[in-house]
């Protein structure tokens, strides 16, 4: 098993300016609005240079959908991690709960990013994009965890995008309860409704065009 090496000293300080703009950010668009809000006004804020802010992110959009950006590599490597046999809902389930749980974890903040995301169409066009970007990784894993071919079969993408349906679903009752409900108890109902397909055993073995066409 590799671990990650330790950051650097330059890192570490690079990360520190990162997480002060982003929290500068978020503080400002929850309290006055995602379009009332300036980089002027954020980097006055975090106290930093314009120069600086743009050497971090792009734009103002670039922040909020960054704090969920390590979503999608987190959810590639849990998928990656689990037990070669597990059945595909039990391993998407624990992919989407490593995301969600870490929603969980910075449940005031993460809240009202998830809302920014939601009441905002910029935003939700880049979360999106962000999105198909993940559904791409986990049905690339997928494929290579059930040997089919992401390329020919269905099942991967497919797979792929109800696992993230689930999450963006999980995450919209969660906001809409201003954090009241489980989140661990929503990702579960989530997927126990998907399992039946997610398992079922003809959506795993891959078919030819004529066996799929028998009645």
């Amino acid at each position: 098993m590799t671990t990650r090496p330790e950051p650097s000293l330059a890192q570490r300080k690079r990360q520190l300016v990162a997480d002060e703009l982003t929290r500068a950010a978020l503080d400002l668009l929850a309290r006055k609005g995602f379009d009332a809000v300036t980089v002027d006004e954020i980097v006055a804020t975090a106290g930093v240079s314009k120069r600086t802010f743009f050497r971090y992110f792009a734009s103002k959009e670039d922040v909020v959908v960054q704090f969920l950006a390590d979503m999608g590599a987190d959810m590639r490597r849990e998928l990656a991690s689990r037990p070669p046999g597990e059945p595909p809902s039990v391993a998407l389930r624990h992919t989407v709960w490593v995301s969600v749980d870490a929603c969980a974890d910075n449940a005031g903040q993460t809240l009202r990013v998830v809302r920014l995301i939601l009441e905002t169409p910029a935003l939700l066009a880049r979360f999106l994009e962000r999105q198909a970007q993940w559904r791409g990784e986990l049905a690339a894993e997928l494929a290579a965890r059930l040997g089919l071919d992401p390329a020919a079969d269905l099942y991967p993408r497919l797979a792929a995008g109800v696992s993230l349906t689930a999450f963006d679903t999980v995450l919209q009752r969660w906001s809409d309860s201003g954090g009241a409900e489980d989140p661990a108890a929503l990702t579960d109902r989530a997927f126990a409704l998907l399992a039946p397909v997610l398992d079922a055993p003809e959506a795993v073995t891959p078919q030819t065009h004529e066996e799929g066409r028998k009645p």
